[in-house]
């Protein structure tokens, strides 16, 4: 018998050539201590350990396998099967990415072996200034230029680039060619997939003297060839109470994410149709369960954890930000009110 509970998970550290320290230095994260370059902390990937209550010491993709759709929900299961749906990461980018792109689901389960494609969003937690990033075209192009433009590292005259700063969100639909420019620390949420292609480095050579692997084919027949209709989304208010206020920051196909700032008092709910990811940007709280909430479990700055579908009353309470993401229906009221502020998100 499966027992339902939150999931607080320990995250996994990358380390990357465009890392930094920035996760431990604004307080996100521990990290080593040999200096490692950090550019990602993954908050939901499925090797991540549960850190409390009966699960504790197995990984998020056990606990799937063992819990399967009642821990998923009817909408995530609806859209990605019997997998965990999202991984969200922290990415510290110290130093510019390269220019990748991803593949729809479409055309990664036709070439990917049956995998999942990647649309993803982007929340700027801080930013340098003049930093920024990449996101489409400067006007519309074709594939044979892009390519000759690979060629020739020139690729950066035909994009376009934006400037950003914290609170900004960013939505990265699939075939949209972008890059996060360095100086900028921000959370990311995405289909759980791992396909990504290198389209561009800007002539970059590793420590070894090499370029590092492009994709170049592959990229170029998933890119859309167009200007972004829109990069910066709008926020849209869902609530402002005397316990919280409440505004949601995206909602897709794939994931809706909505910003609770605690502030007196508790936010009340039920789990229904998918888990949530509940992430502390800052947030000093504990959520509370059981029949009668006499359960409860804390989170604490860039710590997150998992609400089964099936857990069902919850309430958090405490002091501060954390981000709520789940796989939304199509009939979600929050998603469609977003969807009426934004209407060119996905153009």
């Amino acid at each position: 018998m499966s027992y339902f509970y939150p999931i607080r998970l320990r995250a996994s550290l990358h380390e990357t050539i465009w890392g930094g320290r920035r996760l431990e230095r604004d307080q996100w994260k521990a990290l080593p201590a040999d200096e490692s370059l950090i550019g990602e902390s993954w908050e939901t990937e499925v090797s991540n350990i549960a850190q409390n209550g009966l699960y504790e010491g197995k990984t998020l993709g056990e606990i799937v396998a063992e819990t399967g759709s009642a821990f998923l929900g009817r909408d995530a299961v609806a859209i990605f099967g019997n997998r965990f749906p999202l991984l969200a990461k922290f990415i510290d980018a110290n130093a510019q990415l390269s220019v990748q792109v991803h593949p729809n689901d479409s055309y990664a389960a036709q070439y990917e072996g049956g995998k999942l494609g990647k649309t993803e969003f982007w929340y700027i937690l801080s930013a340098e200034p003049g930093a920024t990033i990449v996101h489409g075209f400067t006007a519309p192009t074709t594939s044979a230029e892009v390519k000759k433009s690979i060629e020739e590292n020139t690729l950066e005259n035909l994009m376009h680039s934006e400037a950003v700063q914290a609170g900004d969100v960013v939505y990265v639909p699939a075939g949209t060619v972008h890059a996060i420019g360095s100086g900028i620390l921000l959370y990311e949420l995405q289909e759980y997939s791992d396909i990504t292609y290198r389209m561009y480095d800007y002539g970059r050579l590793t420590a070894s003297g090499q370029p590092r692997e492009l994709h170049i084919e592959r990229s170029l027949e998933v890119s859309h060839y167009t200007q972004s209709a829109q990069i910066k989304m709008h926020p849209v208010q869902v609530a402002s109470t005397e316990a919280y206020d409440d505004r949601c920051l995206i909602a897709s196909d794939y994931f809706l994410t909505r910003e609770i700032t605690l502030k007196a008092g508790a936010y009340r709910d039920r789990t229904d149709g998918s888990c949530i990811i509940l992430t502390s940007l800052g947030a000093e709280a504990s959520v509370a369960y059981g029949e009668d909430q006499e359960l409860s479990i804390t989170l604490s700055r860039g710590q997150t954890m998992v609400l089964p579908a099936e857990l069902g009353a919850y309430s958090i309470a405490g002091e501060g930000a954390l981000l709520f993401s789940y796989v939304p229906a199509k009939t979600d009221l929050i998603r469609q009110q977003w969807q009426a502020a934004n209407p060119k998100s996905a153009l």
